[in-house]
């Protein structure tokens, strides 16, 4: 009964729970009291016996609650009161400041109004005082200059010259400074003062400096050896040195006024002539009578001056370098070290004269310009004056040249017509030449290496010395207009050998086919040799740059050049190879047919009926071996002799493995072999085939691995024999029920040393021997 009641006294709480629900828009205290009750009683009625202390903590609760509320209804009033209280005077304060601003702003207002009068007298006061400020400048100026102007006289007067010549170069200081100034009166007032100085200055140095110059005997026109600078009184030559040094320096402090007063003579714009200073004062009064010797002789109606003979004011030029070098080094570039100069006295001198070649060169030009000999020979010409001035007097690839002449675009496409022109005509004649297909060094064993071709390797010359030509050209551009000249005469020369190498196809083996294969090998490799140059690797990336800037190319084609896996030659590479692996593959095809010509008796042979090894008191080949062994033999040591090492490695390899494949394919798997039969085979293989290919390589036999491995089956003793059919024949019905863990038929193969076999091919093998014995099944 007791369990009864617990149950529905259970039941009942259950229900009483389920009803109670929490409602969640106002403060639910049912729900609340509900959880409670749960929580501290839930079904363990015995525990009401704790209701005492229960209510007692929830009395102690309700205490600590409502001393909470007083507490902070008593406290809320004063922080309001009190921010009240502050926001009352913080809205006294803010009106008081208002009242305050209005009253500044009306004093200031009216002070401005009674302050316009004078800011108005004061604004003309202040300029009154700055204009009077820039008169009292300019004033100055005037005074400053004057004042330099009347020191220049007087040191003159007392016969200062450096002194004088110091405050007239400081004196064209002043004017540079003032270059930006607006007032133009000033501005030419201090010019002409400036002017003024200077021509009374540069007069009297350069006649006294031409005098000195007179004493030394300058200008040395005979050969270092024999010149007498000097003196004809050697013991007055320390004062003359003297004298010489300083003028030098005098005239070196001339040098600012010189280039604000004298423009230098330049070439029109079109030359794009680098950017150079002008040549220092000391060294243009050296020049004067070189270059008075120079119009003289190369302009006007001068025997001299004829087109035809460009030569000989470049080799003038070269001769008066050469003949002041060793003057300009012990006597002149000491002053200008001495004097703090930056200047290289022989480079001065040397760009200098270069200017009288390049304004030369620039009127002659346009006159032979049509003229294609005379073109010809100018360009030679300057190209032999440029590499003598680059490499014996030590001229620097900044300083204009005449190569920025000949870079001019009439002139330069001009020089690419005649380039073309004079290169395929001297193929014509190098391809029309009798001796064209025959080494220059043929019967020099140690340097025929490559056996080239005169042909061939003229060729290659000729763009050597193409290379030579243009590849001191100031810009890229330009070099990179000829590098596709040069591709363009490969091409040509790579038709022209196709052209030949057609008429010859009847012949392949002759000498002229060879001669064209080893033309063409050499051609290739020259061209990937130049590829890894760092000419042509400046070039590759200048031509990167030009197609990136175009966007000619795709981002492969971009990315294969920047990283150096391509080069310039790459396409002109590409088809000499393909050229060249088709004659390669057109000649072993044609011995090919010779060997299989040759093997017909061979193939016949009754390999089922032959005796066995034990019967022949000694083996011998194979009677009908002979013809198929006789053409190799004679097609290799013929090839060996007309090609070159590389290209006769790769024939004889291609051979051998068509070769390889023919004997495998045609003789062995075609016929059924006795023990006798097998043994003959591999004698005739092992002992006179491969041996024909061991002048080549030192194991022939592994480049013919079908024949070698065949006859490893073909000789296995009958034992081994009928347990490699059993493993082999274990193997395949293992891979059928997918029995992995039975011996493989590959390791039985390679413990053989069978490893390019299939094992089909090794079971059609093993089935084409004769005789087996009778093992009852």
């Amino acid at each position: 009964m007791k369990s009864i009641a617990e149950k529905e006294n259970m039941a009942t709480v259950g229900v009483r729970k389920k009803e109670v629900t929490r409602d969640l828009d106002h403060c639910d205290i049912p729900y609340y009291v509900s959880e409670f009750v749960e929580r501290e009683v839930g079904n363990d009625y015995d525990s009401l016996r704790n209701l005492d202390n229960l209510i007692d903590k929830l009395s102690e609760n309700k205490k600590q609650l409502e001393e909470q509320v007083l507490t902070v209804s008593s406290e809320v009033p004063k922080r309001i009161q009190n921010a009240l209280k502050s926001a009352e005077d913080s809205k006294k304060s803010l009106s008081r400041l208002l009242e305050e601003e209005t009253l500044l702003s009306d004093s200031i207002s009216s002070h401005l109004l009674k302050a316009q009068p004078w800011m108005e007298d004061l604004d003309v006061l202040i300029s009154q005082v700055e204009e009077i400020e820039r008169h009292l400048s300019y004033l100055k100026w005037i005074s400053r200059i004057e004042e330099l102007s009347d020191s220049i006289q007087q040191y003159l007067m007392t016969n200062n010259v450096p002194e004088a010549a110091s405050t007239l170069a400081f004196m064209a200081e002043l004017d540079i400074k003032l270059q930006e100034s607006s007032c133009s009166h000033l501005l030419a007032f201090v010019r002409s003062t400036v002017k003024f100085w200077h021509k009374i200055l540069k007069d009297k140095l350069s006649s006294d400096f031409e005098e000195v110059l007179t004493q030394l005997r300058w200008p040395f026109v005979g050969p270092p050896q024999s010149q007498a600078f000097g003196l004809a009184a050697p013991a007055s030559a320390p004062d003359v040195y003297n004298n010489l040094e300083m003028l030098f320096c005098q005239l070196l402090k001339l040098q600012t006024s010189d280039e604000l007063l004298t423009k230098p003579k330049q070439l029109p714009e079109k030359y794009s002539l680098p950017p150079s200073p002008p040549i220092i004062l000391p060294i243009q009064i050296m020049l004067n009578p070189l270059q008075k010797r120079f119009k003289y002789h190369f302009t006007g109606n001068k025997q001299t001056n004829v087109l035809n003979k460009p030569e000989w004011y470049l080799t003038q030029v070269l001769m008066w370098i050469g003949n002041h070098a060793k003057f300009l080094d012990d006597k002149i570039q000491p002053i200008l070290d001495k004097a703090g100069s930056s200047v290289n006295a022989g480079l001065e001198f040397s760009r200098a004269l270069v200017m009288l070649i390049l304004e030369k060169l620039a009127a002659d030009i346009p006159c032979l310009l049509y003229d294609d000999t005379l073109f010809c020979h100018l360009v030679d010409e300057v190209l032999l004056f440029e590499r003598e001035l680059y490499s014996v007097h030590g001229y620097l690839s900044s300083f204009p040249s005449c190569m920025h002449i000949l870079s001019e675009e009439s002139c330069f496409q001009r020089w690419l017509t005649v380039e073309k022109k004079f290169a395929l005509q001297k193929m014509d004649s190098m391809l029309s030449s009798e001796a064209a297909w025959i080494s220059q060094y043929k019967d020099i064993t140690d340097v025929d290496e490559m056996k080239v071709p005169d042909c061939a390797e003229t060729f290659m010359t000729l763009l050597l010395v193409i290379t030579d030509r243009y590849k001191n050209l100031p810009t890229a551009s330009r070099k990179l207009q000829f590098l596709g000249l040069q591709k363009e005469l490969v091409d040509d020369f790579r038709i022209r050998l196709t052209q030949v190498m057609k008429e010859e196809t009847r012949a392949s083996l002759g000498f002229r086919y060879c001669a064209i294969l080893n033309a063409v090998n050499y051609i290739a490799t020259v061209l990937a040799d130049w590829a890894d140059n760092v000419f042509f690797l400046q070039l590759q990336q200048a031509e990167l740059e030009v197609r990136a800037e175009s966007n000619a190319v795709s981002k492969l084609q971009l990315g294969q050049l920047a990283s150096m896996e391509s080069s310039v030659f790459d396409e002109m590479i590409n088809l000499l190879e393909r050229l060249k692996h088709d004659m390669l593959t057109r000649q072993v095809d044609h011995v090919f047919r010779e060997v299989k010509d040759a093997a017909r008796l061979y193939k016949k042979e009754r390999w089922l009926s032959l005796p066995s090894q034990a019967e022949q008191a000694v083996m011998s080949l194979s009677s009908t071996a002979c013809p198929m062994l006789l053409t190799l033999r004679d097609r290799l040591l013929q090839l060996e002799q007309q090609l070159c090492h590389s290209l006769f490695k790769i024939f004889w390899q291609m051979l051998a493995e068509k070769v390889d494949i023919y004997i495998y394919q045609e003789i062995i798997m075609a016929n059924h072999f006795n023990e006798g039969g097998a043994a003959q085979l591999q004698f005739d293989m092992s002992r006179n085939l491969f041996p024909l290919f061991s002048h080549y390589c030192k194991r022939p036999e592994n480049y013919f691995k079908h024949i070698k491995e065949a006859c490893v089956i073909l000789n296995l003793n009958i034992g081994s024999a009928l347990l490699l059919k059993d493993v082999l024949q274990s193997a395949s019905e293992n891979e059928a029920t997918l029995k992995p863990n039975q011996p493989s038929a590959a390791a039985a193969l390679n413990e053989l040393g069978v490893y390019k076999l299939a094992q089909k091919d090794v079971e059609i093998l093993l089935s084409l021997r004769a005789s087996w014995p009778n093992t009852g099944k």
